[in-house]
């Protein structure tokens, strides 16, 4: 890798780069050059079982690659770097596959061999296995596919441990140990709107997923608190109530009345404007008053916001734009004594290779940007808070400005070429959300929506729904507003993450709020009903988990059953992937699961009660984990 000063190689632990401490640019400039100007070096290494917690082992699809690795190596002993293939099985032939044998056979073609084809390359690699109980059969399909049935006594086993030991040891391993995740992020003094109700759940549910699977996550929101509107702000709260710091938060009142009135001051009068870009000065050279003003009018936005993520169960560490103008001349310093940093037509920028503008840092002003803080928040980010992973959830309208900042980052050095390795930057881009015309989502008035009081009003119309019901009369007024609460902010979450991420949707509460199909609300009528079938039961579940035993004897019982244990499957391909509607699919299919198998096999007065009760437990609990990382709290009664 070339343009840097030196070369440093980190320690490496287990599979994850250890972080070199680089120091703050408030340190000696000789150190700070030094330290930014080191690349990292990393590697993935192969998850090691020895290294595992025995109660989590990771996925079935991690064991299975153990003991596909074990088979390559015994087939072939010369071939080095062999990443074992497994997959879940699309046929009717197994439930696991191992699909090695093509690409092996492709490299060992033309050497000495003993294997005549893929075939015979499959037909090695299932004699090698190992012995194992979680195996009950293997066969080699067509050229040379190594279809593995799993044994119904391990998977019963296994899900009887989960009920046992909690469903924690199904957390799937991942390679890194923290990682930040940047969702939300509003304006100061702005309306959130539909865009940050996306980036908002869509961040949660992935930073969830990572907190499943034991990595540390640094939840950011990383608000705008720091730019040229704050100085319209301030000099228009000056200018309209001169008494303001006497006057308090009544000065502002509607914070979204005030931002239109000075912004409106602001277009129209140039003698308001230039006094504007003055208080902007003032602000960011420290003056007190302007500094208080600023406080005050970011802490009214802040409450408004509160009480959007209240009303969403989503918790935030603030560090705004604000927070890193302190480094942001140290950063730009290091880059441009790296040679990256170039004059252009009065800016200062840095050129992207395939890109036709380059990324400017510092304005023709001198002012800094988007750019200047979103690169060095990265800087920070990597070195400050040693994150391995960082995602940052936005509108995919912002696609390039992230790339063009992860391509600077690889230039600089502090990330590494290969997208592959660690530590690495994603961008989570999302589409829009749409209105009944296929347009933008907005008011009749043509104004965005106010997020609280969409919520309000899904949770609105459930209550009615079950008030007409007649569960008002059944249930307390507490309950009635926590299970209003829960299923209608759950079906704005559910009908949001549901889709792929990158596609736009159509909201409508009438699609939401049904309680058939793919929805939260049906979903949730199925876990309650699950609770129903355990309580209509009159067994004690606990005591049925400590002395009872789970067969799967029915051929709907073991499809359950497999489905139940491909879970940690499914988080780990959310988590890789960072798409949440893969475990909405998965959620729904597990519905679908249980039907089938309660249709088909009676559960209370059976000879078969206490397995099939205990399946579905483990079908509650597993449901009711996948709603935690959706950020949807379960209903159990209905």
């Amino acid at each position: 890798m070339s343009g840097a000063s030196s070369i440093f190689l980190p320690s490496l632990s287990f599979n994850r780069l250890s972080h070199f401490h680089c120091p703050s640019p408030s340190l000696p400039k000789a150190d700070f050059l030094r330290a930014t100007s080191r690349r990292f070096v990393s590697t993935i290494n192969t998850i090691s079982v020895s290294a595992m917690d025995e109660d989590n082992v990771g996925t079935v699809k991690q064991q299975l690659a153990k003991l596909c690795e074990a088979s390559l190596r015994a087939t072939v002993p010369d071939e080095s770097s062999l990443e074992p293939l497994v997959a879940p099985c699309t046929g009717k032939f197994g439930d696991y596959q191992c699909n090695n044998a093509m690409s092996l056979w492709a490299k060992i073609k033309g050497k000495k061999t003993e294997f005549k084809g893929p075939p015979s390359v499959g037909q090695a690699i299932m004699r090698n296995l190992p012995q194992s109980e979680m195996i009950e059969s293997c066969s080699v399909a067509g050229p040379g596919f190594v279809n593995i049935i799993l044994s119904d006594k391990w998977i019963a086993k296994s899900i009887q441990k989960m009920l046992e030991k909690g469903i924690g040891i199904w957390a799937p391993k991942l390679p890194i140990t923290r990682a930040v995740v940047d969702f939300s992020s509003p304006n100061i003094a702005k309306e959130m709107h539909v865009g940050h109700l996306r980036s908002t759940i869509i961040g949660d549910t992935l930073a969830r997923m990572f907190e499943y699977s034991n990595v540390e996550v640094l939840r950011r929101n990383h608000v705008g608190d720091w730019g040229t509107q704050f100085g319209m702000l301030i000099e228009f709260l000056f200018e309209t109530f001169p008494n303001w710091e006497d006057a308090g938060e009544q000065a502002i009142g509607d914070l979204q009345a005030f931002y239109k009135a000075s912004k409106l001051k602001f277009d129209v009068d140039s003698d308001f404007k230039e006094k504007a870009q003055q208080a902007v000065v003032r602000l960011q050279g420290g003056d007190p008053k302007y500094r208080k003003a600023w406080e005050q009018i970011c802490e009214i936005s802040r409450r408004e916001f509160n009480q959007v993520y209240q009303r969403l169960g989503v918790h935030l560490e603030e560090k705004g734009e604000s927070f890193y103008n302190p480094y942001i001349p140290g950063v730009l310093e290091a880059l441009s004594n790296q040679g990256l940093i170039e004059e252009s037509e009065g800016a200062r920028v840095i050129f992207i290779e395939g890109k036709n503008i380059p990324l400017i840092v510092v304005k023709s002003d001198g002012g800094f940007n988007y750019a200047s803080t979103d690169l060095t928040a990265l800087w920070y980010r990597l070195n400050e808070e040693k994150a391995e992973w960082i995602v940052y959830v936005t509108d995919v309208g912002q696609s390039m400005h992230f790339e063009m900042v992860f391509s600077a980052a690889k230039r600089a050095g502090w990330l590494p070429a290969d997208d592959k390795l660690y530590p690495r930057t994603s961008h989570v881009g999302f589409g829009l959300v749409l209105g009944d015309d296929g347009k933008r989502f907005r008011t009749r008035a043509s104004d965005v929506v106010r997020l609280v009081d969409l919520l309000d009003e899904a949770k609105s119309r459930c209550k009615a729904a079950l008030v007409e019901r007649g569960k008002a009369a059944e249930w307390t007024a507490e309950e009635l507003e926590q299970t209003a609460e829960a299923i209608g902010y759950g079906a704005v979450k559910y009908a949001d993450l549901k889709n792929n991420r990158l596609t736009n949707y159509t909201f409508s509460f009438d699609q939401m709020l049904n309680d058939k199909g793919n929805t939260a609300v049906y979903l949730l009528y199925a876990h309650a009903r699950i609770c129903s079938i355990i309580r209509k039961s009159g067994k004690e579940i606990e005591e049925l988990k400590k002395t009872g035993t789970i067969v799967l004897g029915h051929a709907d019982e073991r499809a359950l059953g497999l489905h139940l244990l491909q879970f940690a499957d499914i988080v780990e391909e959310a988590c890789t992937n960072l798409l949440p509607n893969v475990l909405c699919e998965y959620l729904y299919n597990l519905s679908e699961y249980f039907t089938r198998f309660y249709s088909n096999c009676q559960v209370v007065g059976s000879a078969e009660e206490t397995s099939r009760l205990l399946l579905c437990e483990a079908t509650a609990v597993v449901m009711r984990k996948c709603f935690y990382l959706l950020g949807i709290e379960p209903v159990y009664k209905i």
